[in-house]
């Protein structure tokens, strides 16, 4: 019976997160008044709009039936703005399920205007594909796995940002909400043992030493925080008093916190499991084996940051190859300079914590066993 009593638990824990979420979301947007809703487009009318190359502007205007809410089956007409922005603007055709903003009043659609396409069906189809793989493969640690996942999103998206948009310090805000990620995503996964204080501590000393290089770095660097996605338009929708260049600071030490906790608790659960192998290995020899270790883990590691950064901005690369950009220029470019500081940064962190990890692993997995055997 014990057995199912965590599962039970997470999974009731989860059903509440989520339920949440959507209680959250199911009024009006408190901004505009306007209900998001499904729609299915039935005409669109393109005559206003004007092509310039791959990009339009003007308006479409969208005819569409309303599929959920008090007013599911009304039909509305709503219009498409286009901005002549490629990776923002959306071309809507027949037959296309959109999220409509509509305005209600007395039962009724009485304005209407054209969002996006409505994805949330298949996302959703993804994550439960990403939910049933997991919880095959790793079964309970799987869920746990889950929960946590939930938990950071939740902490990110109702601590973490409107703190950031209220004005607060970026910096205390990301140690903060980084101890708190660290902690409750550890402990879900490995739950509370020796293994798992290791792990923490880990993780935090090395993003707390790479803090310290983001900050001295990032003077010399003269780094801007301008250069972050969608900053320019945070700023002109009335925020502006943000310290951006602290907000680019907190999203570096952020983006390299999820690989310092896997090789924190890498290098812990291997020397944890050396210890339990063989009982009577001296301290510095299960130091020596959780360096051995970090090394390893640390190879790949550092190289996957690398992709994962080249990977999100491919297009800016493969224009400065298009333009015969001088291998100078480019690293002296602000965008490219800004990610090869957020790289480095990184990579320099995630270095950090495998030794880190592995001396105070020494001291608390094997401190407390050979105090024993003194006493004994």
């Amino acid at each position: 019976m014990k057995r199912f009593i965590s599962p039970i638990f997470f999974v009731l824990m989860i059903v509440g997160i989520i339920g949440l979420l959507k209680y959250e979301h199911a009024g009006p947007d408190p901004y505009s008044g306007m209900h998001e809703l499904r729609a299915t487009v039935t005409g669109v009318d393109n005559s206003a709009l004007v092509e310039m190359g791959t990009a339009r502007i003007g308006g479409q205007h969208v005819t569409a039936i309303l599929m959920e809410g008090e007013v599911k089956g009304q039909t509305v007409i709503g219009v498409n703005q286009l901005t002549g922005q490629p990776e923002m603007d959306e071309i809507f055709h027949p037959g296309d399920t959109i999220l409509m903003a509509v305005r209600i009043n007395d039962g009724k659609a009485v304005e209407a205007r054209a969002v996006n396409q409505y994805r949330q069906g298949w996302e959703l189809a993804l994550f439960g594909l990403f939910v049933v793989i997991l919880l095959i493969y790793a079964r309970s640690i799987g869920l746990k796995a889950l929960f946590s996942f939930i938990t950071s999103f939740y902490i990110i998206w109702k601590f973490f940002i409107p703190g950031l948009l209220g004005g607060g310090s970026p910096i205390l805000l990301t140690v903060v909400t980084l101890t708190l990620l660290t902690v409750v995503i550890i402990t879900c996964v490995a739950g509370f043992s020796r293994v798992t204080v290791v792990a923490i501590l880990g993780t935090l000393s090395g993003l707390l030493l790479a803090l310290g290089l983001t900050l001295f770095f990032g003077a010399k660097l003269k780094m801007a925080g301008m250069t972050a996605p969608f900053a320019t338009m945070l700023i002109f929708s009335g925020h502006y008093t943000l310290d951006l260049l602290d907000i680019f600071y907190a999203s570096v030490i952020l983006g390299a916190s999820g690989a310092a906790m896997d090789i924190a608790m890498d290098v812990a659960a291997s020397m944890n499991e050396v210890l339990d192998k063989k009982p009577d290995i001296t301290r510095n020899e299960l130091i020596k084996s959780g360096f051995n270790v970090g090394r390893m883990v640390t190879g790949t590691m550092t190289t996957t940051l690398l992709l994962a950064y080249s990977g999100g901005y491919l297009t800016m690369l493969m224009l400065f190859v298009t333009k015969g950009t001088s291998f100078t220029r480019m690293l002296n470019f602000k965008l490219v300079a800004a990610e090869i500081f957020r790289t480095l940064v990184g990579s320099v962190g995630l270095v950090l914590v495998a030794p880190i990890t592995a001396i105070l692993a020494g001291f608390i997995l094997c401190g407390f066993k050979e105090i024993k055997k003194a006493s004994n």
